[in-house]
């Protein structure tokens, strides 16, 4: 019995002396490696957020990922500690990358997309855009998609690799905007009372801006009218309220002047058959 109890002793003093070093090299690996990547993933979010450029949804995405690569290089770092070959780890560890990266190439797009969009910063939370064949207000922008609500309160996700890859249209970007009026008036139409009045009623709408200056010419002399272009700089925000109250208070204008905007007549005549 004491024999046997020798010979335990032996093979675990053996062990110990075999592994005990590798093993406390693993435990301490592990500690300091863990420490690191949590004291990176702090590091990069501190970094980025001081450009005040990426969003916060960056710099959380990308913090996570420098965490997780420190931890896959301190699991390598272990395993090769007990004498692993890690190099064909590695390969296996690329390969499978690969392989998911093509299932899911569609997926990772939309979020490179979102990476981009969230970066280089189009458009924003809020601002009315026309993008991925869509157009509504821009209510959130994700790594995967951008949520829409058009004017008719609908709302709409769309995949941000279909936004990044085609035209990005954003009315909201520019404080102020332009919008143009065609409006004719009869041939037999005093042409300078016409762009007066037009004038005096673009001056009385608060919204319109005069710094453009708003412009008032001819510019067409079509079938049956004389058609003015209407040319008025606005606020964003005001486009479509100026546009309509100005085509209305326009319109009430020529028919308190008595100024004809000519439209198609047709005269039906009857003949009695004897």
């Amino acid at each position: 019995m004491p024999e046997d109890v020798g010979k335990y002793y032996e093979q675990a003093i053996e062990i110990l002396t075999t592994y005990g070093f590798s093993v406390l090299g693993a435990m301490v690996i592990l500690i300091l490696g863990f420490w690191f990547a949590g004291l990176a993933k702090r590091f990069t979010q501190r970094g980025l957020r001081k450009t005040g450029r990426i969003d916060e949804i960056i710099v959380l995405f990308l913090a996570s990922m420098v965490r997780y690569l420190v931890i896959i290089f301190t699991v390598l770092a272990v395993l090769d500690q007990f004498g692993v070959e890690t190099t064909s780890l590695v390969a296996l560890f690329g390969a499978s990358a690969l392989a998911v990266g093509l299932a899911l190439q569609g997926t990772l797009s939309n979020v490179a997309a979102g990476v981009m969009l969230l970066l280089f910063r189009p458009f924003k939370v809020g601002q009315y855009v026309d993008a991925g064949g869509s157009a509504g207000t821009v209510k959130s922008i994700s790594l995967f998609t951008t949520h829409l609500d058009t004017g008719d309160n609908v709302h709409i996700i769309v995949p941000n690799g279909a936004i990044w890859g085609s035209v990005i249209t954003n009315y909201s970007h520019n404080p102020t905007r332009r919008f143009d009026l065609t409006i004719g008036i009869g041939y037999g139409d005093d042409i300078e009372k016409a762009i007066r009045v037009v004038r005096e009623t673009i001056a009385a709408d608060a919204r319109s801006l005069a710094d453009p200056e708003p412009v008032v010419e001819v510019a067409n002399l079509g079938d049956s009218s004389v058609d003015l272009l209407i040319r008025v700089w606005c606020k964003s925000g005001d486009y479509w309220g100026l546009k309509w109250g100005l085509t209305r208070a326009i319109k009430e204008a020529f028919d308190r002047e008595s100024i004809e905007i000519p439209y198609p007549h047709r005269v039906i005549q009857s003949q009695s058959i004897d």
